[in-house]
């Protein structure tokens, strides 16, 4: 593996942009089944329309995100991460505004613990996609199979 240049910055970034899709994809997919994983599906109001509606969002911007995982790269990785953190502490703080946090604790228990998880990550990711850096002078290796010769 080539060495590569990390910001002051990325020291506390620790989860590389590919594992950070993997976990979007993951979250999306909690998020829209949590309410009938967690058995709240049948009482409907708000506690069941977030978590369905940031799943939908959260899949369709990792598609169009600017990172290994995206199809359409059109989305910077920064403006991603901002957008999760905005999404993620609605998500925690979903029971309070809308008023189910005296609800069971099966149907609003899972909004705090993604919420907090989702930000977590947001938090820790780091902010562009990995790219090795090609030392000074060092030509760029072409695979012989092909006639990519740059």
């Amino acid at each position: 593996m080539q060495p590569y240049y990390q910001p002051e910055s990325y020291r506390f970034r620790i989860i590389a942009t590919k594992i950070h899709g993997v976990f979007d994809y993951v979250i999306a997919v909690a998020l829209l089944l949590a309410p009938t994983l967690f058995g709240f599906e049948d009482l409907g109001g708000a506690a069941v329309w977030v978590p369905r509606v940031l799943g939908i969002g959260i899949m369709v911007m990792s598609l169009l995100t600017r990172y290994e995982l995206g199809v359409v790269n059109v989305i910077p990785m920064t403006t991603h991460l901002f957008i999760d953190i905005a999404a993620a502490s609605f998500l925690t703080l979903s029971p309070f505004i809308f008023g189910f946090s005296s609800t069971p604790d099966n149907m609003w228990v899972p909004h705090i613990v993604f919420g907090i998880a989702y930000l977590t990550v947001a938090l820790l990711t780091q902010t562009h996609p990995y790219v090795p850096q090609v030392p000074v002078g060092a030509e760029r290796r072409t695979d012989p199979d092909t006639n990519d010769h740059d």
